[in-house]
Order: structure tokens, then sequence, then C-alpha cells
């Protein structure tokens, strides 16, 4: 995406306001609003390991759930590239209006991070594949990224000294 100086505000309001509401100051995607008393809607179609990532980062889910908007619910969440958590992967669906992901940063310094959604089904024929990217050198979140499509696939790079130490495609759930 190209609008970064609009991006740059967004990120710097949203992490001051959040670390103003909630005192947090551990590397996390934040939210402007308050965590809902619930917590993250969590589709029926996620599986256990996505709801053991929601229930052990439950400020994350939720603030990266409200980056996609209301109506979102968490479709995906993975620690990356292991158990390590150097970033967590979301994603979100809305019916009727697509797929959405978020990728944090849990390092706590700014990394180059790449995120990358693409359409897989429901474009005609002969027709380019739709992605929605966004990349550069992030503290706290890469993303949001949007599609369409509620199948997608996900791309998720993060490098230290040009050297990746994430880099993880997946197809989107609900896409098998």
């Amino acid at each position: 995406m190209s609008f970064v100086s609009g991006k740059s505000a967004m990120r710097v309001a949203v992490a001051a306001v959040a670390m103003a509401s909630f005192g947090v100051t551990a590397p996390q995607a934040y939210a402007v609003d308050a965590v809902p008393a619930g917590g993250v809607r969590i589709s029926d179609r996620a599986d256990a390991a996505t709801r053991a990532v929601a229930a052990a980062q439950p400020v994350a889910a939720a603030a990266t759930a409200n980056l996609c908007g209301a109506g979102y619910e968490l479709t995906f969440a993975e620690q990356l590239p292991d158990s390590r958590r150097l970033g967590t992967l979301f994603t979100y669906r809305k019916a009727g209006t697509g797929s959405c992901a978020v990728f944090d940063n849990n390092l706590g310094t700014a990394k180059y991070m790449k995120l990358k959604l693409c359409e897989t089904k429901g474009r005609p024929a002969g027709t380019p594949q739709v992605c929605s990217t966004d990349e550069g050198n992030f503290s706290q979140y890469a993303g949001p990224v949007r599609v369409n499509d509620v199948c997608g696939e996900v791309t998720a790079i993060m490098k230290s000294n040009s050297i990746a130490i994430i880099d993880r495609v997946r197809l989107v759930p609900p896409c098998k």
C-alpha cells in the first residue's frame, strides 16, 4: 500500500491510545477501542490451535480484529515461526465482505515485514489474481490487508538483517 504517511500516523495514534488505556508495553497489535468483555468473536470453523492462541493472547486477538473492522470473526491464528512467537498471524472473515489478515510483530523492534493476501476462488477465468499487500519496517504489525474472497492465500514474511526468520504461506480458512 502506498499511503505510508497516513498509515504511519494511524500506527502512532493506535499505539499511544492503547498504551495509555491498557498500560501495556509488550510488542503486539493494539486497538483504539477497549477489548470487548467477551473477547474476540471466533468462527465456529476455527481449529483448536487458533482457539488456544486467542486464549493465550486475548488482547492481541481482539486488537487485530478491531484493525480489520466491526463484524469480523477470527478464523485462524498461528504463532510464527513456532512456539517462540516472533510474530503471530491472524486471519478474520466477515460474511458477505471477505477476508482480512494482520501480522503481529512480537519482537519489540522494527523488522522488515510483508503481509500479502490473495484471492484464490471466485475469479472469472482469465482474470488476474487480486492481492492486497502491506510491507515495510514495522515494530507493531503489518496489515490489515483485505480481499473480497473468503478463501484466500496469505503470505507472512519477517526478516532480520536480510535473513527470513518467518516465511509462511498458507490458505486462509475456511479453505481446505
